[in-house]
């Protein structure tokens, strides 16, 4: 009963939304399916903790400890970045940039945007997943466009041909992946794409055509996650789209995107019985977390600069689960639900930023501690949140994936401190003067929902100094099924 609420809310909510969405009370409506969303979440969480792994809807969806944390997470995101998005997008409204019209679309394609994301977390059928994810795509095209404007209709092109073209490398590794099970499960027909059927044969699947497999899979979904070389939509979709979505986009989409890897990861490894797929996320990862660290000193725009510090985060989330292992996977995902939250929150702070300025240009934005302390400190405490000072959550799970490099790949180690320093220096010596600057601010007409900040913001504190044994407990249930070298 829970799981059918938890997909179809957000698709109710899509429907009324498309309806209703352009009206007074909208962000209100969009806020209540939201929290409803997230409370069947709270509530299948329990379920599983429970009673443990669930097979549902003839085993189409499956349901254990590795996406049921993603799905609170992915829950509780969504609903408070609907409370954000009240204010923000009245303003937006009151500033001429959206229309009752467009307000509609924002609201439907919100809930529509939120079922792709559940759905792809929850499917047991590879070929689902896949259809999920592109349909995420094409939710968040309409999205990222929502303004009309000559940069943003150029932002969401690229972002709709590079991760189409991504979707479609991924389409062909599921088809591979098919071909490799037919042989094993041909009888069951399509039921041999279900993830789990497939992890219970793995070691009997064609190690040549698995291989073959992963590399499709892992430069299709690898573009959603916006691993290097293959980053280039995200900065532009971050900066150009509205800036709730560029919440979801950063804390999210990309956690849904890198879940569909480590999926066909435990596949594929499990076939080849080598360490090519963990040696492939390792090389991709560590490229990203360089390139976006030495990117950030170039960039001018409030969201691209956090856009390039959600590839930087990526990359070492990927680097993580590419090294496996017991502690390796606990601290990534220890590392995606901080990121997720901080990453989110410097948005919140940044989108009102923005408003009260009129520019998301980093030197147009002076003074925010002065004009509006509150927004000021939450982009400056959420900054030093993702920059990974103690004792934020970052800091943990960046010192426990450091630690574990240093142990199992040394070579690897010296060049992630390197790449973190680097983006430290670049973040912090553009923020610190935008909060403490010379006054450039303006006020709102509307109070911003500053609560999601600092909501988000307590949890990372609460997280990086101590993690409930429960928590703890889910976190390392969720590493032994990832499981790695």
């Amino acid at each position: 009963m829970e799981f059918l609420l938890l997909l179809c809310v957000p698709a109710g909510g899509a429907i009324a939304l498309g309806v209703l969405g352009g009206r007074r009370r909208a962000p209100e409506l969009n806020v209540a399916f939201s929290l409803a969303t997230f409370i069947a979440a709270c509530v299948l969480t329990a379920r599983v903790v429970s009673e443990g792994n669930l097979l549902l809807f003839r085993e189409w969806f499956f349901i254990d400890p590795f996406n049921v944390f993603l799905v609170a997470l992915t829950a509780f995101v969504g609903l408070t970045t609907a409370l954000f998005s009240r204010p923000y997008m009245r303003i937006e409204m009151e500033h001429g940039r959206v229309t009752a019209r467009r307000l509609r679309l924002y609201h439907a394609m919100y809930q529509l945007f939120m079922l792709t994301m559940l759905v792809a977390l929850t499917t047991n059928n590879m070929g689902l997943l896949w259809v999920a994810m592109e349909a995420a795509t094409l939710s968040t095209v309409l999205l990222v466009t929502l303004y009309r404007t000559a940069a943003s209709l150029e932002a969401g092109w690229k972002y709709f041909i590079l991760c189409g073209v991504g979707i479609a490398q991924a389409l062909f590794g599921t088809i591979l992946l098919y071909f490799a099970a037919e042989k094993v499960l041909g009888a069951e027909g399509v039921t041999a794409l279900l993830w789990t059927h497939l992890n219970s044969v793995k070691g009997q699947l064609e190690p040549a055509v698995l291989g073959l497999a992963f590399v499709f899979l892992l430069v299709g979904y690898g573009t959603k996650v916006g691993l290097a070389p293959l980053h280039n939509w995200l900065p532009d979709a971050h900066a150009e789209g509205p800036t709730p979505i560029s919440a979801v986009l950063s804390g999210l989409l990309l956690n849904v995107a890198i879940y569909a890897v480590v999926r066909c990861k435990v596949l594929v490894e499990g076939s080849l019985q080598s360490s090519l797929p963990s040696q492939m996320l390792m090389g991709f990862g560590l490229v990203s977390v360089v390139l976006a660290a030495f990117l950030l000193w170039r960039q001018r725009d409030i969201k691209r600069l956090f856009a390039y510090s959600s590839i930087e985060h990526m990359g070492i989330i990927t680097f993580a689960f590419g090294m496996g292992g017991a502690v390796a996977n606990f601290a990534a995902l220890l590392h995606m639900t901080v990121h997720s939250l901080t990453k989110s929150a410097i948005f919140f702070t940044v989108g009102h930023a923005a408003q009260k300025t009129g520019s998301q240009l980093m030197d147009d934005i002076r003074g925010l501690v002065t004009i509006s302390p509150t927004i000021g400190w939450g982009l400056m405490l959420g900054t030093l949140a993702i920059l990974g000072l103690p004792p934020f959550g970052v800091f943990a799970s960046e010192f426990l994936i450091l630690t574990t490099a240093m142990k199992q790949q040394p070579w690897a180690a010296p060049i992630l401190l390197l790449a973190l320093g680097v983006a430290f220096a670049a973040i912090f010596r553009r923020v610190q003067p935008m909060v403490f600057g010379e006054t450039t601010a303006k006020r709102l007409p509307h109070p911003p929902a500053l609560l999601p900040v600092f909501a988000h913001l307590a949890i990372v504190l609460a997280l990086g100094v101590y993690v409930p044994p429960y928590l703890a407990d889910w976190y390392r249930a969720a590493a032994r099924l990832i499981g790695g070298p």
